[in-house]
């Protein structure tokens, strides 16, 4: 763990331990023993305007229109799929609509969408969290979102300075970050997350006050601050950088926005996402990410169960993110009805992902959940955590990051990988 920006670990295991299931199960039996009261559901849509130099997203920019009209037709043909493999009383507590950029549809395409989710998720009355980017955040899209109840929408501002934009790979002018911004607020969509990054090339504590000042001007209700990565097939993938010297950059710009946001009201959830004390809390049925299923629809999206994690295939270059779309726009409706490629979690890994993802939180891990789900103690079956101690990143009771460990989660994800997820990342071959 010598840097402490080792990789964002947002999911375990990752799409790149994935491999493809043979024989391909049917979900209707994938999900036959699964608790279906409490899901998420996530829809993908894999089309933006623009695709950012630091971006490794699944995501093509600019396609034709008549492909977006065959993706919208196929997503419907899915959606119908893999309603009929679920219990008819699945109920979904979360929906997620990202990408790629969703608001790259049109409005009337939107309305489309909508109708879609809804005959999968019955997206009324439930928390719903959408994508957008300055180019698209319209007001007549946006209209589209708050009529079918989108109760949070997120937007990749990455800088307020048009030269850092441009740096990021990102070219964009702050006259269109600022209508958009306006756009969404006059919305009224409750819930405005702003993403900004750290660590772009000329970047100064000085140049990201100004980003952290501007994005607290419009007093949004999240802000997720995301370190730069330079990905290997993204547009900044060939610039060389000094390790060390950009390792101290983000650390020192991350620890000041800590600072700032502190002060300005705001609580701290994990190494990126940071919440205004006094925003609405998202008014819903629970969800629990270590326990409860996600259902996904698209070419990029996964879904997860208990015991299996699955998606269709996963890239990145522009070549072969092209290539897996195209074969989606190919496939029999019949396909929709298996899992195709994954990763199937015994105990030991299962235990692991319920780990990573409290550990990961400011809030860290509740250990009589543990207990209850495993009836274990996590204390016992990673005993590692200890070390963590040592280092100050851990508190002793061994459930809760310290602002240090924190300020360190890209370096304690990944260290916590278990050796098989591992050696499957390690043999993938990026395309």
């Amino acid at each position: 763990m010598t840097s402490p920006y080792q990789g964002y670990l947002y999911a375990y295991p990752h799409k790149t331990a994935y491999r493809r299931l043979e024989p391909r199960p049917l979900l209707r039996d994938v999900w036959a023993n699964q608790d279906q009261s409490s899901l998420f559901g996530y829809v993908h849509l894999p089309f933006c305007e623009m695709r950012c130099g630091f971006c490794n997203l699944f995501t093509r920019s600019n396609p034709p229109s008549a492909q977006v009209t065959a993706y919208l037709d196929q997503l419907r043909i899915q959606a119908g799929q893999v309603r009929d493999s679920l219990s008819p009383d699945a109920t979904f507590s979360r929906i997620a609509i990202g990408g790629g950029t969703p608001t790259y549809l049109t409005a009337p395409e939107l309305t489309a969408l909508f109708e879609i989710v809804s005959s999968v998720f019955g997206a009324r009355g439930v928390p719903l969290s959408v994508e957008t980017s300055p180019a698209t955040a319209t007001a007549d899209r946006l209209a589209v979102l708050a009529e079918h109840g989108t109760t949070r929408i997120s937007m990749g501002v990455q800088s307020f300075l048009d030269s850092e934009a441009r740096a990021a790979g990102r070219p964009q002018r702050l006259t269109e970050v600022q209508a958009a911004l306006q756009a969404i607020r006059d919305s009224r969509i409750p819930v405005l997350n702003v993403d900004l990054i750290y660590g772009i090339d000329g970047q100064t504590p000085d140049t990201w006050q100004h980003s952290l000042t501007a994005a607290l001007e419009w007093r949004p209700e999240e802000l997720y601050l995301y370190p730069l990565y330079v990905r290997p097939l993204t547009g900044l993938g060939r610039r060389h950088v000094s390790r060390d010297d950009w390792d101290r950059q983000r650390l020192e710009l991350y620890r000041q926005a800590v600072g700032v946001l502190t002060d300005a009201g705001y609580v701290q959830h994990s190494m990126r996402q940071f919440r205004r004390a006094d925003a609405p809390a998202p008014d819903g049925p629970d969800y629990c990410c270590q326990d409860d299923g996600m259902v996904g629809l698209g070419c990029g999206a996964r879904s997860y169960t208990t015991e299996l994690h699955y998606s269709f295939d996963y890239a990145v270059s522009v070549t072969e993110v092209r290539a897996v779309i195209d074969d989606y726009l190919s496939r029999p409706a019949g396909d929709f009805r298996y899992a195709e490629i994954g990763f199937h979690l015994d105990t030991v890994e299962q235990r692991r992902r319920w780990l990573l993802k409290s550990l990961l939180r400011a809030e860290g891990v509740d250990a009589l959940a543990y207990a209850s789900r495993f009836g274990t103690r996590f204390q016992d079956d990673f005993p590692q955590l200890r070390s963590l101690v040592d280092r100050g990143w851990l508190d002793p009771s061994l459930t809760t990051l310290t602002a240090d460990g924190l300020a360190h989660s890209d370096a304690v994800g990944p260290w916590l990988v278990s050796g098989p997820v591992r050696a499957a990342m390690e043999s993938y071959v990026a395309r």
